[in-house]
């Protein structure tokens, strides 16, 4: 069997035009993190260089995040390893990836994701400028 490297570097690939996606892009950006989080609009001209091989609109309809060693993961995956990324979430993203609570986890965040843009007009989180994004 191969040991694999650590992962030292994620990529998250949100929708920038979803004022909720963009608040929590900010949250987990400000949170203390054992592994690097980078930020990249997904569908961005930026994104499409660097994940040629990614489905553009299923990354604009989901969640997803490549490792430094190419792997990817979407939807509530996603989610839970951007968790498993954070300091203070790390034992929360542990107890949501055993099989009964990920599958609670996959409805949770398809809802969510269906509904994220009306969620954010309710909650009046307009998409912000986001610094010099790619």
């Amino acid at each position: 069997m191969v040991a694999q490297a650590p992962v030292r570097r994620l990529t998250v690939l949100y929708d920038a035009q979803c004022g909720l996606c963009r608040r929590v892009r900010y949250w987990l950006e400000s949170r203390p993190a054992y592994v690097a989080l980078e930020f990249l609009a997904a569908g961005s001209p930026a994104a499409r260089e660097r994940f040629p091989a990614l489905d553009v609109a299923a990354t604009l309809r989901e969640l997803h995040v490549v490792a430094d060693d190419g792997r990817v993961w979407s939807g509530a995956r996603a989610w839970v390893l951007c968790l498993w990324a954070l300091r203070e979430t790390r034992a929360l993203s542990l107890s949501l990836s055993g099989p009964r609570r990920m599958a609670l986890a996959q409805r949770m965040v398809a809802r969510l994701s269906e509904r994220r843009y009306t969620l954010s007009e309710v909650l009046r989180w307009e998409a912000p400028e986001a610094p010099s994004e790619a």
